[in-house]
């Protein structure tokens, strides 16, 4: 970070522009990069896009204190120099001096003194952003310390040895290496215990967030949610379970003998996740669960539920608070780690106002998903009042004794870069690029002549807000949907591909793995994609020239269908590994083959009505999961799983959530739910390259799934 952007009239007299040719120089020997702007418009953009500048100078006459009022709003930290003439007034108010101002004179006998203080002040505003733990690590690093201890690379030295290893270096570089230290350094404090700069730096995320407590997770919020499961539920306790759930908490339920009574959601024609109904919540419908549990149920201690869903469904969570009467709430709020910094999030999310009474509130972060931060960055964020040593045990015990100091310090940077207006603008930028992009799809699709994309939001989305899934309206597809409760996040983008029109399948379809596959090709990654849907993430790190080459691509993919090209030439990828099958077969002939079947199997139907009915309860996961380890467990083929107890968890994705847990059993009521499993592994025997991804299942030789259950 070494930009200065300058910001002067080209037309200044000689005096002036002496006095800027020097300073210009000056600062450039200094190592610094100067950045020229001739308007407020043009400093406005450049602040808003160049976060490497770290500091502002401008002629005083050019640019008004209003001005700089506005400038400063963009980052409120940044040192601006305003340079006078000594026959200027300065007319200035107190509160002018909130902002970070200082002045200098177009004087040639004090530049030496100006460069002084404006390097002064850029080091101390880089002081001030870095937060405490990062900053000492920043600080170890640079120290170039002998280090005897682990890890046994030795700061990458260890790399250098080898050519392949030298290679690995140079691609990461050095202080990818050099930052990976030992808990042996004393001046970083530990993570395991929560001491030092990790606590500073947990402390430091808590205010951040708005959590009495916040936890530095460095394996995954996969891993964040059993540690919350852990403290929250124990030996024949009952709890309440999304059945959208990540499969970590099944994972938890695997690990923990808990009795599982499930929050049943919803599933339109399209395969997206619903929300749960506000009748789940209520005491008469949870105790109706106990009495129904084959299982000895007793009232639940502890609730998880998944907020937001993996579309982009975000709760209104004041409610759930409220009505569910839980002593221990987690979100599993994994996708959506931005929801306290914009005001149209406010109500939607757990760690939003209080607690209720005695009630302790989670909510789990995957950092890295739509902040900035490295994969595996996840937070544990709590309201309420907790027996921390506990919490600290079920922490341990889940946490690495050598764990990745950058992972620890992307945490509380992605933290300190969402702290005050920051975050706030960061967000709005990102809405703004999400809703700017659904409207260039539906500007498209009104003018195309035939097919093109949708997209699945309302009919009018002229406000930057959550927009919530109306009872009277039909464009979410959601049977029975309760008035103000689910609301639908800007950032998450559904396309539609054509297939699916009033929750029934159409005459003509274009299966969404197809275009998924041909944007694949040209560099575009789909986050989720779905039978007619394909889902995108528009996070922080978007930028509009990324937008603008999605919506190319999937300009291209229409041109190319509609010129019926071979199948070779628009995914020679899948014609590459398949090129017997695909030899002659052109793009259109391809997507109705695929669509056929999705008709032939009556899709949307199957899809309720798999998702509706859940399989029978023989034993809790933890019983099953023993009973796998002990070897009580045999293959079957899947099409034979019925009467049969599963000792595995069953998830297709997408969507990814599970369909089957551990112990439970497929009868006549349920059959649906296998024959759903059936139909797309056909789909995947007869259309190679499309099969889905079933975890739980594996292939036999005869290329048929199996799924392994109890004896």
């Amino acid at each position: 970070m070494k930009d200065i952007l300058i910001t002067y009239n080209h037309r200044l007299n000689e005096q002036k522009k002496l006095f800027l040719n020097r300073l210009t120089s000056m600062l450039t020997e200094q190592g610094y990069t100067i950045i020229n702007s001739s308007s407020l418009d043009d400093t406005i953009s450049t602040l808003k896009h160049n976060a490497r500048i770290v500091s502002y100078i401008m002629d005083w006459e050019l640019i008004s204190l209003n001005s700089v009022e506005v400038l400063a709003e963009i980052n409120p930290d940044l040192p601006i120099f305003a340079i006078y003439t000594n026959h200027n007034e300065l007319d200035l108010e107190l509160s002018n001096f909130k902002l970070t101002l200082d002045f200098l004179q177009y004087d040639q006998h004090l530049i030496d003194n100006d460069v002084q203080r404006i390097i002064r002040a850029i080091n101390n505003y880089q002081d001030k952003i870095i937060p405490p733990f990062t900053k000492e690590l920043m600080n170890y690093v640079n120290s170039n310390k002998y280090t005897f201890c682990t890890p046994g690379h030795m700061g990458g030295t260890a790399f250098t040895r080898s050519p392949i290893g030298a290679v690995f270096h140079d691609f990461f570089g050095s202080n990818t290496f050099k930052s990976d230290i030992s808990i042996s350094v004393p001046e970083l404090g530990s993570l395991l215990d929560h001491s030092g700069l990790h606590k500073e730096a947990e402390i430091f995320i808590a205010e951040t967030f708005n959590s009495d407590y916040s936890y530095i997770v460095t394996n995954g919020t996969s891993t964040a949610n059993k540690m919350v499961g852990l403290f929250s539920a124990g030996e024949g306790d009952t709890i309440l379970v999304d059945r959208n759930c990540h499969k970590s908490i099944c994972h938890f339920m695997m690990m923990t003998d808990v009795v599982p009574l499930y929050l049943r959601p919803t599933r339109n024609a399209y395969g997206i996740l619903g929300g749960i109904p506000q009748s789940e919540f209520t005491s008469e419908v949870i105790q109706q669960k106990i009495a129904q549990s084959p299982i000895l149920a007793k009232w639940p201690s502890y609730a998880v539920i998944t907020n937001s869903t993996y579309d982009g469904l975000l709760y209104n969570t004041e409610y759930i608070k409220k009505t569910l009467k839980v002593g221990k709430l987690h979100f599993d709020s994994a996708w959506v780690p931005y929801t306290n910094f914009h005001p149209i999030y406010k109500g939607k999310y757990g760690m939003c106002n209080s607690a209720i009474g005695e009630q302790i509130i989670f909510e789990t972060h995957s950092t890295h998903k739509l902040l900035a931060a490295f994969s595996q960055a996840s937070m544990i964020h709590i309201k309420g009042k907790i027996d921390k040593e506990i919490m600290d045990e079920c922490y341990m015990m889940h946490t690495s004794t050598s764990p990745l100091y950058q992972i620890t310090a992307s945490c509380e940077i992605a933290a300190a870069m969402m702290r005050g207006e920051r975050g706030f603008h960061l967000i709005s930028r990102s809405i703004k690029r999400a809703t700017n992009f659904r409207k260039e799809i539906k500007k498209l699709r009104e003018s195309a002549t035939d097919w093109y994309f949708d997209i699945w939001q309302p009919d009018e989305i002229n406000e930057p807000e959550c927009w919530e899934l109306k009872p009277e309206e039909a464009w979410h597809g959601f049977k029975q949907q309760d008035a103000k409760h689910i609301y639908l996040d800007p950032i998450k983008v559904t396309v539609l591909t054509p297939g699916i029109k009033d929750n029934m399948l159409s005459d003509f379809g274009i299966p969404a793995s197809i275009v998924t596959m041909y944007l694949d090709y040209h560099g575009v990654i789909v986050e989720k994609t779905g039978p007619y849907s394909m889902l995108f993430l528009f996070s922080i790190g978007i930028s509009r020239p990324k937008s603008m080459k999605l919506l190319t691509i999937l300009n291209d993919f229409k041109a190319d269908f509609d010129a019926n090209r071979l199948v070779r030439d628009m995914l020679p990828n899948l014609y590459h590994e398949y090129p017997q099958f695909y030899r002659k077969m052109r793009i259109q002939e391809l997507a109705s083959k695929i669509h056929n079947l999705m008709k032939q199997y009556d899709l949307p139907n199957m899809m309720y009505q798999a998702f509706d009915c859940l399989p029978e309860i023989e034993m809790t996961p933890h019983q099953a999961f023993q009973k796998l380890v002990k070897g009580q467990a045999k293959s079957i083929k899947m099409s034979q799983l019925e009467n049969h107890t599963s000792a595995v968890m069953v998830l297709p994705y997408p969507p990814g959530v599970p369909l089957i847990m551990p112990g439970e059993k497929i009868t006549a009521k349920s059959r649906k739910v296998l024959d759903y499993l059936i139909m797309l592994e056909n789909i995947g025997h007869e259309v190679p390259g499309f099969a889905t991804d079933i975890h739980g299942a594996e292939e036999d030789e005869d290329g048929d799934l199996t799924i392994k259950v109890l004896d």
